[in-house]
């Protein structure tokens, strides 16, 4: 239910703060963007002017290109209109932001998608306090809960390291932003190369611009000319699957990573040997524990579960509700 004061409202170009006269991860071009993070269905080419966070600039202009760019530090006021707006981190891939709105004597906070469980290749998730929080719900089911990152990796290794003694490449299919980064900071190069898709390449620059610590890689080109795949790790998009480059490079395992292979089947269904469950989202406990954190009365849920979260948030007696915007559940989330 809108009200007359309400600091953030939907229209069709996205959700738009009417007292700061600026939209946030807008879907159709504006003149104003506050972008919470890079990945495509928050950030899209087209607006005239784009304000993210200052570690967040190398991945957006990676993925955006020259575009009139602004970037503030997490936790520096600023002030546009009648708003003040400060951005704090997400803690889901390098850059990401939450976005607090105060004006008129309230205080909201838009998420953006965010993870609570911390990593390396990023700033942790900060809670925020305030009035209404907006909150997504990609993972907003009972049924999603993570286990701890070491753990994954640990296992991810693990099946790695038995391929290489069988002299078998490994494969693994994973989103190219923000979770291929997070794989190579927890894989153990000693078992052998780490090679990775040009589309991950493109990121890594970024990410160790920034100062993200990423082990040594090979480019594709690179490990044919040195003919160096059977104890390789590949990490790669998951468009790549079934490409010839991969035909050609003979016997190979190959695995998928993504909160989805949480759900029985999901495998299968994606056609691999391996499924790993590791997310840059926050899980069920993660959406609570974040919700709960920021005290705020008022919760707006977006993409995702949105009508169980709505519904379990309104049974623990908060003002709950949806709002329906364009973002994106990424099947490789």
């Amino acid at each position: 239910m809108v009200r007359p004061d309400d600091l953030v409202v939907l229209r069709p170009e996205g959700l738009y703060c009417p007292s700061g006269r600026f939209y946030i991860d807008p879907w159709r071009p504006v003149d104003h963007a506050v972008i919470t993070h890079a990945h495509a269905d928050h950030a899209r080419t087209g607006h005239a002017r784009y304000l993210a966070s200052s570690p967040g600039a190398g991945v957006l202009q990676a993925r955006l290109g020259a575009i009139s760019l602004e970037t503030v530090p997490y936790g520096k006021p600023m002030r546009i209109h009648d708003a003040e707006v400060t951005l704090f981190p997400a803690g889901h891939v390098l850059g990401s932001s939450q976005v607090r709105i105060r004006s008129g004597g309230q205080t909201w906070v838009v998420s953006g998608d965010y993870r609570v469980q911390s990593d390396v290749t990023c700033d942790t998730f900060e809670p925020v306090a305030c009035d209404t929080f907006i909150t997504e719900s990609t993972f907003g089911l009972p049924v999603y809960r993570w286990q701890a990152q070491a753990t994954v990796m640990q296992q991810m290794n693990a099946w790695w390291a038995a391929n290489a003694a069988e002299g078998r490449a490994s494969v693994i299919y994973c989103y190219s932003f923000g979770k291929a980064q997070r794989l190579l900071a927890g894989l153990d190069p000693s078992i052998g190369p780490i090679i990775v898709h040009s589309a991950v390449e493109s990121l890594n620059v970024a990410y160790r611009e920034e100062g993200v610590a990423l082990p040594d890689t090979l480019s594709l080109t690179e490990a044919r000319a040195a003919n160096d795949w059977k104890r390789a790790c590949i990490i790669a998009p998951p468009a790549w699957q079934g490409s010839g480059t991969l035909k050609r490079m003979g016997d190979h395992a190959d695995a998928f990573v993504s909160g989805w292979m949480q759900l029985r089947g999901a495998r299968r269904r994606r056609g691999v040997d391996a499924g790993f469950v590791l997310s840059d989202h926050a899980d069920w406990d993660g959406l609570l524990q974040a919700i709960t954190a920021t005290g705020a009365s008022r919760v707006i849920v977006t993409h995702g579960s949105v009508p169980t979260l709505v519904r379990y948030l309104q049974e623990t007696g908060l003002d709950a509700q949806p709002f329906a915007t364009e973002f994106g559940a990424e099947e490789t989330a």
